[in-house]
């Protein structure tokens, strides 16, 4: 996992839960040595992210636990349901991932086990990169457990692109070694676990994008649960305006439609001020349209290029004749995935991928 979460975060693991790590241990385990864990763990804690506090106390547990890793599985088992945060149970299987991969069995059923108290996604991936065929073969057994936590982590587990966590290359170069799994998951009736199969689409789109659009073509999409996987699972390529992934939603054909109306407000603003955009939007057919509506803001770059970032703005389907209002407003900040230079910014409305408005503010200096 990489460590790319805000600061704050880190304070889950403060003096006070590890010292509750600690107590509850040794609740399950009356021989842990709760002052070494603690002496251990603390060192120096101030220094440490989140991620890095996380693995800290992975690695004192496993200084402070049986040798043996049956044994320490065994008590770790018996702490999953004393631990008080849904985020701290991720050390758990962390803990398998780091020191259970010559013990394959135990690790995997540890795994399943532990996924129902957070989640094992980042640990299995070891197990993925070690021996895929094998992990794969597991995980496809999980897709159909009658627990979603557990069916929701043979997609999760085996995505390519698992946001914190390395990319798993063999993957990523050939998406049909997890396709039984996600076959499996197409209708799934928990939203949790639909949520995670877009989402693997979702990643294999950006390097198989005729994979993806294939596999959901053959999918019966009358089914809402399928439908919906599909909708979220195609979202990049609808943002790029993609007709193929258009039409799987049933928007591809060019929008017979007007826009009228449109307001950039304020044409001038400052980092933090809110901006609103609204239009109407008309209909020119004389049958009704699915239609996927879209905004671009053109960000400046610091050496005043721009780069389009699009955004999604409404779903719909348009009676001949009618018309809608629509309107969207966001706040214009920085964030670490974005930082704001000062000019001319563009905005774009889009109709099923194609620009049919357009309008601008201007970001002012600091």
């Amino acid at each position: 996992m990489s460590d790319t979460a805000a600061p704050a975060l880190k304070h889950i693991f403060d003096p006070a839960r590890l010292r509750h790590i600690a107590a509850e241990t040794a609740a399950v385990y009356p021989r842990f040595d709760s002052k070494e864990f603690l002496k251990l763990a603390l060192k120096d804690l101030d220094d440490l992210s989140l991620m890095q506090r996380l693995r800290r106390t992975t690695e004192c547990l496993h200084a402070t636990l049986p040798a043996d890793y049956p044994k320490a599985i065994a008590i770790l088992r018996k702490l999953a349901p004393r631990i008080n945060s849904g985020f701290v149970t991720l050390v758990l299987p962390d803990y398998v991932g780091l020191y259970g991969r010559d013990d394959f069995d135990t690790s995997m059923e540890a795994l399943k086990f532990f996924t129902a108290f957070g989640s094992s996604e980042f640990a299995i991936r070891e197990f993925i990169r070690q021996d895929p065929a094998r992990t794969l073969a597991v995980m496809k057994t999980w897709a159909k457990d009658e627990s979603e936590h557990v069916r929701r982590l043979a997609s999760e587990g085996s995505r390519p692109r698992l946001p914190w966590s390395f990319r798993l290359d063999t993957l990523m170069a050939d998406p049909e070694l997890a396709a039984p799994i996600l076959e499996a998951l197409k209708a799934d009736s928990a939203l949790y676990v639909r949520k995670s199969v877009a989402n693997h689409l979702n990643d294999i789109t950006k390097l198989h994008p005729e994979w993806v659009l294939k596999r959901l073509k053959s999918w019966p999409l009358d089914n809402p649960h399928t439908a919906w996987i599909a909708r979220h699972a195609l979202r990049t390529l609808i943002k790029q305006g993609d007709k193929q992934a258009l039409g799987v939603i049933g928007a591809g054909k060019k929008a017979a439609v007007s826009i009228s109306d449109f307001s950039v407000a304020p044409k001038k603003l400052k980092l933090g001020e809110r901006l609103a955009l609204s239009f109407t939007l008309q209909s020119t057919s004389r049958q009704s349209q699915r239609l996927v509506v879209d905004y671009a803001i053109h960000y400046v770059k610091k050496a005043g290029s721009s780069s389009a970032k699009v955004f999604k703005l409404k779903e719909l389907t348009l009676a001949a004749g009618d018309s809608v209002a629509l309107s969207r407003s966001q706040v214009v900040r920085d964030f670490t995935t974005r930082v704001h230079h000062a000019g001319r910014h563009e905005v774009d409305i889009m109709v099923n991928g194609e620009r049919l408005a357009s309008g601008f503010f201007e970001l002012l200096k600091p």
